[in-house]
């Protein structure tokens, strides 16, 4: 969750300062909407694969851990290689006996040459900014949809105010009542 706290963080202090793709990122998109307002303009299937990428994710690492699960002892957020399956993924035949020519974390190899000691604290260090980034990320959001919820951030002129509902992610796409 920290990781993907941060790329929010990032992304929404980007978004609000008008650094823009010089392409257009999704049919119907409009230039000028704050970070709020341009998801809630992003169409649903739009919305969806994010989550579905996500449950992938998920399921990966919940059906295949690499080495010991995270909650029986070991370390969260690593996920199998998909360009080398283990012989648990091939044994289910979902899984393309040659693998996928993708990996989700390219860097892989170089962090297994560091030591032990120096990785430890690279964990640490990324678990406190993934802290930092879900904070930070909640303060934006909070300030956008009440002002002055958050001090630090009410002297700010122009910051972008949102009058939906930042909490319902999927507001306006459908409804269950």
């Amino acid at each position: 969750h920290g990781r993907v706290a941060m790329a929010a963080f990032v992304g929404y202090c980007l978004q609000a300062n008008g650094v823009r793709f010089p392409w257009t990122p999704y049919p119907g998109f409009q230039d000028g909407l704050t970070p709020p307002e341009q998801w809630a303009n992003i169409p649903a299937a739009g919305k969806w694969q994010f989550f579905v990428f996500i449950g992938i994710l998920e399921a990966l690492g919940e059906c295949f851990p690499s080495g010991e699960h995270y909650m029986a002892g070991g370390r969260p957020g690593v996920y199998p290689s998909l360009t080398e399956p283990n012989d648990q993924m091939l044994s289910c035949g979902l899984y393309p006996p040659h693998g996928f020519n993708v990996d989700l974390l390219p860097f892989r190899a170089s962090l297994a040459k560091q030591d032990e000691s120096k990785r430890a604290r690279g964990r640490q260090c990324e678990i406190n900014n993934g802290r930092a980034a879900m904070l930070g990320l909640m303060s934006l959001l909070s300030a956008s949809a009440v002002p002055g919820s958050v001090p630090a951030l009410s002297g700010i002129e122009g910051f972008p105010q949102y009058s939906g509902n930042v909490m319902i992610p999927f507001e306006g796409d459908f409804t269950l009542f």
